[in-house]
């Protein structure tokens, strides 16, 4: 864990990006810090933790379970981004999981301090209600490709949304992305999947490259 002071850390994360000066040594004294090994669950579905969690460094997915055990992956979470918030504004239980993917620093912020910096920063207020929006546009994403697009479509929309533009310009998977991950998040079997990947590195859509790397080559995404 970084020996970074809290209010260092309070002042890195986007989130509170417009609290005073007063504000920040405030929240600084009320957050703590946690720690999760790999495969440890930050929160989990169908319970309550009254906390959010601001992800400081390492990895973690968003999983939603079904009565049959079935899986689906909604969302991967990386520094800077945050859970808990839903269930501390509407007292709900979790609507999913967030399981760590690996190591995972955070900073761990109580329900009151949490209201307490809504009731008294707008900013931080309009930025929560940013965050909540873009979740729902992703939801909303996903909804629209698994009710109009093959799997074909579904699988290339998970390809782009995972790779970042590297120092060739090119598109580049850099971490690697397993056959049953995609499965999950495509609602299709991991058999499939890759057959799927198959046609598409035989095709020039993606180049498999060392360490588990994937080149995606842009093309326009039809339904299939």
């Amino acid at each position: 864990m970084s020996m970074l002071s809290n209010l260092d850390l309070i002042r890195r994360v986007s989130l509170f990006a417009m609290l005073t000066p007063a504000q920040a040594e405030s929240l600084a004294a009320a957050v703590t810090k946690k720690r999760f090994k790999r495969g440890e669950t930050l929160v989990e579905q169908g319970k309550l933790t009254h906390s959010l969690y601001i992800i400081l460094s390492g990895r973690t997915r968003v999983l939603m379970t079904d009565n049959k055990a079935r899986e689906v992956i909604l969302a991967t979470l990386k520094s800077g981004d945050y859970v808990g918030e839903m269930s501390l504004i509407d007292s709900e239980p979790h609507s999913a999981t967030v399981i760590a993917d690996q190591q995972v620093d955070v900073l761990v912020l109580g329900r009151d301090a949490f209201l307490r910096c809504l009731g008294e920063n707008t900013g931080m207020s309009f930025a929560v209600m940013h965050g909540l929006v873009q979740r729902l546009r992703s939801a909303n994403q996903k909804i629209s490709s698994l009710a109009l697009m093959g799997v074909y479509g579904r699988v290339a929309l998970v390809l782009l949304d995972s790779a970042v533009v590297d120092e060739e310009d090119a598109l580049l998977i850099r971490e690697k992305v397993s056959r049953q991950d995609i499965a999950k998040m495509v609602g299709a079997s991991r058999e499939m999947v890759g057959r799927v990947m198959k046609d598409f590195e035989e095709q020039g859509f993606i180049k498999m490259l060392e360490g588990g790397m994937v080149r995606v080559f842009e093309r326009r995404v039809l339904p299939r």
